[in-house]
């Protein structure tokens, strides 16, 4: 016999299960007993299996069987393949209601602070053994993965415009402030209009992005050249580096300034950038099970974002 013998569809699952329950039961009687079979349907399996292999794997005894030499290793790698079938089993089960798997999601800066960390945070108090794999970049290069089915969603600010494959979902409005760090020299002026405010260093969006374009309207809007001293950046560990650092000011999204204790935001309103933050899908790709178990806590954070939104706009901070 060769060990191709086992793969040639012959042996059957039933085969292992039956080797299993007669070692485990001792005898020919209680193994039927314990499968819910006849014995004669256990003494066929048997004869089934010691004919395939070529050898004996049990010694028959007065008063009952033990395993031979050559059925104890086999006894015992059948027990190794029925464990694997069940955990595999179980692993199928758990991913079909989102508790084991993976979820891959793209963010670019908006959501990356509060929305997608908590979201992540709630779904692994319910979930633990389902694996979130973050990648960052660009908005640009993050639909290209999208479409190519190497993310399973992105989280962020949402588009005006998007390919015809993909389709958004609002989570909350969020809305860009000029942020500088703690004991600034410009928290003291007042007031802070965007003019006092162009002789400071700035940190600006790269050009050709979305949020570059709103600031430069702005100063347009107001007569104000831009200014001069700046450092263009889209990285936020840089970014917030800087900002902790130096003198610089920025303009991000709210709720990064508002959940870092070293930073602080200016009263100066750019009330014409408010952000639309959500997740973008595939519309032909229907969201596995733990990308759908990661939707329903991006709502859930997404809507205690949008009532921290109100109660900060109401407040007038």
């Amino acid at each position: 016999m060769t060990s191709d013998h086992m793969l040639d569809g012959r042996l059957k699952i039933r085969h292992l299960v039956l080797l299993a329950a007669i070692a485990d039961e001792g005898t020919l009687v209680r193994a039927a007993e314990s499968l819910h079979i006849t014995q004669p349907v256990v003494t066929r399996g048997l004869r089934e299996v010691e004919e395939l292999v070529g050898v004996q794997l049990f010694e028959r005894l007065p008063r009952g069987v033990v395993p031979t030499r050559y059925g104890v290793p086999f006894i015992e790698r059948a027990r190794s393949v029925l464990a694997e079938l069940r955990v595999a089993g179980e692993e199928v089960r758990l991913m079909k209601s989102g508790q084991l798997g993976t979820v891959t999601v793209g963010t670019h800066l908006a959501g990356s602070n509060l929305l997608l960390p908590r979201a992540i945070a709630a779904l692994k108090a319910e979930h633990p053994r389902l694996t979130v794999v973050v990648r960052e970049g660009t908005p640009d290069t993050l639909q290209q993965l999208l479409l190519a089915g190497d993310l399973d969603l992105t989280v962020g600010r949402l588009s005006s415009t998007v390919p015809v494959r993909l389709e958004q979902e609002r989570l909350h409005q969020e809305p860009i402030r000029l942020v500088t760090r703690v004991g600034h020299p410009v928290q003291d002026i007042s007031p802070t209009s965007l003019a006092a405010l162009v002789g400071y260093p700035w940190i600006f969006p790269v050009a050709q992005t979305a949020l570059r374009a709103e600031l430069e309207a702005v100063f347009f809007h107001e007569g104000l050249p831009l200014p001069a001293d700046r450092v263009e950046c889209t990285s936020m560990l840089t970014l917030r580096t800087l900002l902790v650092s130096s003198d610089v000011i920025a303009a991000l999204p709210m709720f990064i300034a508002l959940d870092d204790a070293e930073l602080q935001l200016l009263p100066t309103q750019l009330s014409s950038i408010r952000r639309s933050v959500g997740v973008t899908s595939a519309k032909d790709r229907a969201p596995s099970a733990a990308a759908a178990a990661l939707l329903v806590h991006l709502r859930d954070a997404g809507a205690r974002l949008a009532a921290l939104e109100r109660e900060v706009a109401e407040s007038g901070r």
